[in-house]
């Protein structure tokens, strides 16, 4: 009888075993698929605050050209000049967002160089 006993516990000890391991896999693979929509997740923040930042820098430099054509009365020049340099303040914004130009340096950082 207790060999029965122990042979019932034995294979619900197998069971058990095989039920937890499935369990562990499936828990893998979740956080792997979670990881992976984390990545994605990311990219498409960057990407989006890197395409708002350049359609704002033109937006802006073309509002300020047309003013300036408005108040001043200098026809298409304000307009194209000024869009012209949001479209180049656009393109410096996206390259220090993605890390290919060095940051903009503030205040404090000119002061630690100089010693003083």
């Amino acid at each position: 009888m207790t060999d029965d006993r122990e042979d019932s516990l034995e294979e619900r000890r197998k069971r058990l075993s095989a039920e937890l391991a499935g369990k562990h896999a499936e828990d893998a693979a979740e956080a792997k698929r979670d990881a992976q929509s984390e990545e994605s997740r990311k990219g498409m923040a960057l990407g989006l605050k890197i395409s708002s930042e350049f359609i704002s820098a033109v937006a802006v430099g073309a509002l300020l050209g047309y003013g300036l054509d408005y108040v001043a009365g200098t026809s298409p020049w304000g307009m194209i000049i000024l869009l012209l340099l949001g479209f180049c303040a656009g393109i410096l914004n996206v390259l220090r967002s993605v890390g290919m130009v060095a940051p903009q340096a503030t205040f404090n950082d000119r002061s630690d160089k100089t010693g003083k």
